[in-house]
């Protein structure tokens, strides 16, 4: 028998024992076990699981070989927290803070000028992450905010993160063009836009579109579209035209969205198809007001 002499097995922790060691990190002894690859793992790499624990490794790999769960509408259903809407929430509270600070810098740079929007065509996404600060309350601001945060969830959770985030974007494009048509067909009118309004009222139209075709009722949210609308024309110094093509264009991204849920291939064929008519239509409205 051993009698534990240096350089020779001897027990466990003793110098020289044959010690389990994590595999992450071979300086940790490690006498808890993955119930899964039975590999000796360290606390930093033990997960808790249904009966004892597993490793990392192995957490990963179940997450991998896992099926993708999907929605009614072929999003991936993942359940927590709506990551994108509140990335976009917070992006616009950030941009608001800099136009406070800037002092019209900001709105110079980014805001909506259909004038030279040919020339600088980020403008037309910019433009929906500013508001403006005509009161000492940031009203615009928090009312786009509260809209989004109310649609942005659902929406999100029924089409994926992805193609969520191109309604929000390709809807605040449409949303530019069609301000931009309406001032070049009326030889002027307002100079600039801003606020996610239009990009909100693509929301507004993907949902009537999601409802219909999920044989949900509808008025309820046409109720809202109908009133917001109607603000739209009677408050001075709202962008209605924004708002219009916004609408349209979350209607027609939506149609493409639900009537393919699991083609992705017909999905984004029918994306490029709608953001091309309005990149048409912003060449078109360049030129005439050239």
């Amino acid at each position: 028998m051993s009698d534990g002499a240096p350089g020779s097995p001897g027990h466990p922790g003793e110098p020289g024992a044959d010690v389990p060691v994590c595999p992450r990190h071979p300086g940790r002894e490690s006498y808890v076990r993955c119930q899964r690859c039975g590999r000796p793992t360290c606390p930093d790499c033990q997960r808790e699981a249904p009966v004892g624990v597993q490793c990392v490794d192995c957490v990963a790999q179940a997450r991998r070989e896992a099926p993708v769960v999907r929605t009614a509408l072929g999003g991936r259903a993942r359940g927590g927290r709506p990551v994108v809407t509140l990335s976009l929430i917070g992006a616009c509270v950030v941009v608001y803070v800099l136009q406070v600070l800037g002092g019209g810098v900001v709105e110079n740079l980014l805001a909506f000028f259909p004038a030279v929007a040919g020339a600088q065509p980020w403008r037309y996404l910019t433009s929906a992450f500013l508001h403006s600060q005509d009161s000492l309350l940031p009203l615009h601001l928090l009312l786009n905010m509260y809209v989004l945060y109310l649609t942005g969830p659902a929406l999100e959770q029924l089409l994926g993160r992805a193609r969520f985030l191109a309604l929000y974007l390709v809807s605040a494009f449409g949303g530019s063009v069609a301000f931009q048509l309406v001032w070049a067909l009326t030889d002027g009118g307002p100079s600039y836009a801003l606020g996610a309004s239009g990009a909100v009222f693509g929301l507004f139209g993907a949902l009537l579109v999601v409802q219909r075709r999920m044989r949900m009722p509808v008025g309820q949210i046409g109720v809202v579209v109908a009133i917001n609308l109607g603000l739209s024309f009677l408050v001075p110094g709202i962008a209605w035209e924004a708002h219009l093509g916004g609408l349209a264009t979350g209607a027609a991204v939506a149609a493409v969205l639900v009537r393919a849920p699991r083609r992705p291939a017909l999905q984004v064929a029918g994306l490029a198809a709608v953001t091309a008519l309005w990149v048409v239509l912003a060449v078109g409205a360049s030129l005439a007001a050239a």
